[in-house]
């Protein structure tokens, strides 16, 4: 790179975008309007937060601060879990606990081996690369827990009346929905390098770091996604099935109504009484 990316360099790169528009238009995909909202909120978010990030990294208190962001992204992360499955009753605890778990342990080896220095810039990009990428299988996760028991309910009440309890129900749903949310990371992790430059690398090397140098960082952050994922994934899976037999050994009876995630916040709570 020969300096910092200028204005008509972002409006040059949604020439993409728009081309994208214009197909889905053409197309009758119906997906014209969410590409363009998407591009514009996404400009609007990270002028927002580049913005606050200027005020955090220039404060005398910026450790303090980048620490709180960590701790609000996660927060808001577990917020969207639970709105993804609004039925799903204590599904926000168990996430954040996930979230904060796996991003602890994250930080904690980057920081507490002395793998990177416990820069305010290092913990807000580290932790946001973190739950980025465990925020999306979770979602994933929860979204194949629903699915499984719309998909089968006469197996899973058939266990259910052979006296099964919700942690043996588990076993039958729990690990094909961790083994989809898991399998995309998985793939990524597998074909790094052959098929695509992840991110951190990218950008290193950009920034004119030695490749090999850059390769390192990148393996280190890979591996503590991947197991931050595996983390995240495993705890919020067996949380979703367990919690979704809470009152009573029953089939819940959100799990007979097709496409439950679109269901309005009003109709939700017509099922959960």
């Amino acid at each position: 790179m020969t300096g910092p990316v200028d204005g008509w360099g972002v409006v040059a790169s949604l020439a993409l975008v728009c081309l994208a528009v214009a197909v889905s238009l053409w197309l009758r995909l119906g997906l014209a309007r969410s590409i363009a909202w998407a591009g514009l909120r996404a400009a609007v978010q990270l002028f927002a937060v580049g913005a606050v990030f200027r005020l955090i990294f220039e404060s005398a208190r910026a450790r303090p601060f980048a620490w709180m962001w960590v701790v609000g992204m996660i927060l808001v992360a577990a917020e969207v879990v639970q709105r993804r499955r609004a039925q799903i009753t204590g599904l926000r605890k168990w996430a954040l606990a996930a979230l904060a778990l796996s991003t602890g342990v994250a930080l904690g080896v980057l920081f507490g081996l002395g793998v990177f220095d416990d820069e305010p810039v290092a913990i807000v990009v580290i932790a946001g690369i973190t739950i980025g990428n465990v925020l999306p299988a979770t979602i994933l996760a929860i979204d194949r827990v629903a699915a499984r028991l719309r998909e089968a309910p006469e197996r899973v009440e058939g266990l259910l009346a052979l006296g099964f309890d919700a942690r043996q129900v588990m076993r039958f749903i729990a690990p094909e929905a961790a083994a989809t949310a898991l399998t995309a990371q998985i793939e990524r992790t597998k074909v790094v390098g052959l098929i695509a430059l992840p991110g951190a690398m990218t950008g290193l090397l950009l920034a004119g770091v030695d490749p090999v140098d850059a390769v390192m960082v990148q393996l280190v952050v890979m591996y503590l996604i991947l197991g931050a994922v595996t983390l995240s994934v495993s705890v919020v899976t067996a949380a979703a099935v367990s919690a979704s037999f809470a009152d009573g050994l029953r089939l819940p009876e959100w799990s007979r109504v097709p496409d439950d995630g679109a269901l309005t916040g009003r109709r939700r709570r017509r099922l959960r009484e």
